[in-house]
C-alpha cells in the first residue's frame, strides 16, 4: 500500500473537525486557556502601568534624563558663583548649565497695595526643560519668556484662581538678596510688572514663585544650585565623577528613574507569576482535552493509516489541531485582558476626573508583550497536543482496530 501525504489545506481540514463534532468541549477548553491568558496580560499590564505611571512623574523631559544637579554640601557653607558656572561650561561633554538661587520674595498684584512674602526660585528659563519640572497649566517657557510660574497654594493666598483663567496675569514682585550670613543686602524689584507664565497644582507644594532671572533688575549675586546637562546617557557618569572631584554634591534624575525601573520590574515579574500560575491550570486543561480526543479518535487514526496516512501526518494532525486551539485561545484571552483593562482605565480615568484629577492608564499593555503571548499560547498549545500526537503517530492500524 502506497503512503499519501497530507497536504496543508487537508490537515487544517481534518483539524478543525474536532471543532464541529465537539463545539462545546472545543469552546470550553479555548475559553479556559482564554481566561489564563487574559490573567496573565492583565496583571502584568498593570506592572507595566505602574512602570509608566512612576517613570512619566520622573521622567516628564527628555532633557532631564540627562541632567543632573548640582550643589556643594550644606555642611561646607559655599555657594555657586558666576566664575564656578563658567567653569563648569568649560567641563568635557557639559552641554549646558543652569543656575538655581533661592531668596525671599514678595509678590502682589499689580492692581494691589500689599505684598504676599514667599519663598522664590530665580531660574533661567530651561530650568522647567532641564528638570522636567514643568507647569501643570501653561507651556513650558522658552529662552525669550518674561515672567513667572507660581503654586497653586500661592495663587490662592493672593486671591487668584488656580485655573487657566490666571494665566497673563500682571504681578509685581520683589527679591530681598542676602549675602552668606543671611543678612539682606538689597533688593530687585521687577523691572516692570511680570505675566504668570504657569501653575504647579501640586496640593502637597508649598506657596512658592519661580521667577525667571530676566524679570528681575538685579542678578543674584550667587546660586544655590545649577542644573547640569551631559552631552549622552553614556557620559554622564564620567561627567558625575568630574563635578564631585570639585568638591560638588551631585543628583542624576536618571538614577532614580533606574531605580524606579527596577522596582516595577520586580513587581511585574511577582504579578505575572501568579498570572502564569492560572495559566497553567488552563494548559492542564487543554492537555487533557487533546488526550481525551486522542482515546476518542483512535479508530479514526487506524482509518487514516490504512488508506497511506504517514506516521508523520497523524502526528501533524494532532498537533495542528492542538495549536489552533492554542492560539485561539490566547487570541481570545487577549481580547478579553485587554477590554478589561481599558475598561478599568476608563472607570479610573472618570473617577479622577470627578475629583479634579487627569486621566489614568493603570494598564499599559506593549505591542511586544501582545505578539509574544499569542506566540507562547501557540507553543502551549504544541506541547499539549505533543503527548498525544506522540501517542497517535506510533499507532498501527490494527492495533487502532483491536483498541477500538
Amino acid at each position: 500500500m502506497q503512503e499519501h501525504k497530507l497536504r496543508f489545506n487537508e490537515l487544517i481540514v481534518l483539524s478543525l473537525r474536532s471543532f464541529r463534532t465537539k463545539p462545546q468541549r472545543a469552546f470550553l477548553t479555548i475559553m479556559g486557556m482564554s481566561v489564563g491568558i487574559a490573567t496573565v496580560l492583565l496583571l502584568v499590564s498593570l506592572g507595566y502601568g505602574f512602570q509608566y505611571i512612576l517613570i512619566g512623574k520622573l521622567m516628564t523631559t527628555e532633557d532631564s534624563l540627562v541632567t543632573m544637579e548640582i550643589s556643594y554640601p550644606s555642611e561646607s557653607n559655599l555657594v555657586i558663583k558666576s566664575d564656578t558656572l563658567d567653569k563648569i561650561k568649560t567641563f568635557p561633554n557639559v552641554v549646558e548649565v543652569s543656575p538655581t538661587a533661592q531668596f525671599p520674595g514678595e509678590i502682589r498684584l499689580a492692581s494691589a497695595t500689599g505684598g504676599l512674602l514667599v519663598d522664590t526660585l530665580i531660574v533661567e528659563p530651561s530650568y522647567f526643560r532641564l528638570s522636567g519640572s514643568l507647569p501643570t497649566i501653561g507651556k513650558a517657557p522658552t529662552a525669550a519668556d518674561t515672567g513667572l510660574v507660581a503654586t497653586s497654594q500661592l495663587l490662592g493666598a493672593i486671591g487668584l484662581p488656580a485655573d487657566a483663567t490666571s494665566l497673563n496675569k500682571l504681578l509685581n514682585f520683589k527679591v530681598f538678596y542676602q549675602d552668606q550670613t543671611s543678612a539682606t543686602a538689597e533688593e530687585a524689584d521687577s523691572l516692570t510688572p511680570v505675566p504668570l507664565k504657569g501653575i504647579i497644582s501640586d496640593e502637597s507644594a508649598a506657596a512658592t514663585a519661580t521667577i525667571f532671572a530676566s524679570s528681575l533688575s538685579k542678578a543674584p549675586p550667587f546660586f544655590n544650585k545649577a542644573l547640569v546637562k551631559a552631552q549622552s546617557v553614556d557620559v554622564i557618569e564620567i561627567l558625575r565623577d568630574k563635578l564631585v572631584s570639585e568638591g560638588f554634591t551631585v543628583n542624576a534624575r536618571i538614577d532614580l528613574v533606574n531605580q524606579a525601573r527596577k522596582i516595577t520590574n520586580i513587581i511585574t515579574i511577582v504579578l505575572g507569576v501568579f498570572g502564569i500560575t492560572a495559566l497553567i491550570v488552563s494548559a492542564i486543561g487543554m492537555f487533557n482535552t487533546m488526550l481525551v480526543g486522542f482515546l476518542e479518535r483512535i479508530y479514526e487514526v487506524g482509518i487514516l493509516k490504512s488508506l497511506g496516512a504517514t506516521d508523520s501526518d497523524v502526528r501533524s494532525l494532532f498537533l495542528v489541531e492542538s495549536s489552533i486551539m492554542g492560539f485561539l485561545g490566547g487570541a481570545g484571552g487577549v481580547i478579553i485582558g485587554m477590554g478589561i483593562g481599558e475598561l478599568l482605565n476608563y472607570g479610573l480615568s472618570y473617577v479622577a476626573k470627578r475629583f479634579g484629577g487627569s486621566a489614568i492608564s493603570l494598564f499599559v499593555t506593549p505591542l511586544w508583550f501582545v505578539l509574544l503571548i499569542l506566540a507562547f499560547s501557540v507553543f502551549i498549545g504544541f506541547i499539549s497536543g505533543w503527548w498525544p500526537a506522540h501517542r497517535a503517530a506510533g499507532l498501527s492500524p490494527k492495533e487502532a482496530f483491536t483498541r477500538k
